[in-house]
């Protein structure tokens, strides 16, 4: 009776299992911004426009808010028209869009690994097959250019997607590499699916070498995916966007027209949000400025806590140049359920690194999200266990 396609495993994993049993956690996964001290009913407000009451879609979403959009970017530095924008319900929906625009049933789409969890559920719903290629950790986190090209020929991928930056590596794509992205996905006719939900979350001044943002393009057809559940810190809001940049003006026309009769198939985002999106945008900066200065505090709290242990103890943070995680190594005397089930003892929940595909063992990520009284007393608890081995 069911398709394939939602046929995924509903039973419960060792994590879900450990909590259920649990209690008092000072959970540290936290990523929802409203239940971490970043609720906004202000912007709840600016849905009032009676404008609103009025139903006359524009598949690509209304003007006003794409030009607002447009102008969120050009005041990043990127010259943005807003014809090369798209409004959609939220960034998996986008996704969803660029799967159907890209692929057929069982092509193929490239994503980094460790990456979001998300992503191949989204994928089975469109019949993709994701395959995997590998970012270096010691080099925080460079993209494999060789692996990625043998895994293009290899799988002849519609798409190669870059986390950018990574979820939840938190690195930032170096210029000169987004420019052999670029290069590498256009030679072999693939397209770029850019996911820069956390670009306004850098750790205070980017390197000169990190690229902010793709959405000034590539050689590939590049398609930059972002929107108001981390920009603004609103999931409840329900609007993203797409930008198409790269390639040929021909190329990336085509691109918007097929897109926009994907979006008039669904005219999914509603027009008071739409209407809401320039007063939204404007005022973001102020909320921005707040989470990035606790996502700091708490970094800072997480690499006190690693030092105090001492400079040859068993724990390392990896590099991260923005974004809401934290990876932390901890000594391999354990397994990965073995960790997990002792921080879960102690009173501490955070999740193994192999929800993210991590290739190596004895990962742990934290979102730095997190309430920082919290974070503070769950990371000494957790510093305090790990570091005993």
């Amino acid at each position: 009776m069911f398709s394939r396609r939602t046929g995924w495993s509903r039973v419960p994993n060792r994590l879900a299992e450990l909590t259920a049993r649990a209690e008092g956690l000072l959970d540290l996964t936290e990523s929802n911004p409203t239940r971490a001290g970043f609720a906004a009913p202000e912007f709840i407000e600016r849905l009032g426009d009676a404008r609103g009451a009025a139903y006359r879609p524009d598949p690509r979403g209304v003007l006003e808010a794409r030009e607002a959009v447009a102008a969120h970017y050009r005041a990043r530095g990127f010259a943005i028209s807003p014809d090369a924008i798209l409004l959609t319900a939220s960034t998996s929906e986008a996704y969803a869009w660029l799967f159907k625009l890209l692929c057929d049933p069982g092509d193929t789409v490239l994503v980094p690994t460790p990456a979001y969890p998300l992503l191949p559920f989204l994928a089975d719903l469109e019949g993709v097959t994701l395959a995997g290629y590998p970012l270096v950790r010691e080099e925080r986190h460079r993209v494999d250019l060789a692996a990625l090209e043998a895994r293009l020929e290899e799988t002849r991928a519609r798409a190669v997607t870059v986390v950018h930056p990574g979820n939840p590596t938190g690195h930032f794509t170096r210029r000169d590499e987004a420019v052999a992205l670029g290069r590498l996905a256009s030679r072999h006719g693939a397209a770029l699916l850019v996911d820069e939900v956390f670009a306004e979350h850098a750790h205070g001044d980017l390197e000169a070498s990190r690229l902010p943002s793709f959405a000034g393009g590539t050689d590939a057809l590049t398609f930059v995916m972002s929107g108001l559940s981390k920009v603004a810190l609103a999931p409840q809001l329900k609007l993203g966007w797409i930008v198409v940049a790269g390639a040929d003006e021909v190329t990336r026309r085509e691109a918007v027209e097929r897109l926009e009769l994907v979006a008039d198939s669904y005219l999914s985002v509603a027009t008071p949000v739409q209407l809401a999106l320039p007063e939204i945008l404007a005022a973001v900066s102020e909320r921005l400025a707040k989470v990035r200065a606790r996502l700091r505090r708490n970094l800072d709290v997480l690499d006190a806590a690693i030092r105090a242990v001492g400079d040859d103890g068993p724990l390392r943070r990896d590099p991260v140049d923005g974004g809401w995680y934290a990876t932390i190594q901890l000594p391999r005397t354990r397994t990965d359920d073995e960790w997990l089930e002792a921080t879960v003892a102690a009173g501490v929940l955070v999740h193994p690194g192999y929800f993210f595909d991590a290739p190596t063992r004895g990962l742990v990520v934290v979102s730095l999200l997190t309430e920082e009284a919290v974070f503070a007393e769950g990371i000494a608890r957790g510093v305090r266990l790990w570091s005993a081995g």
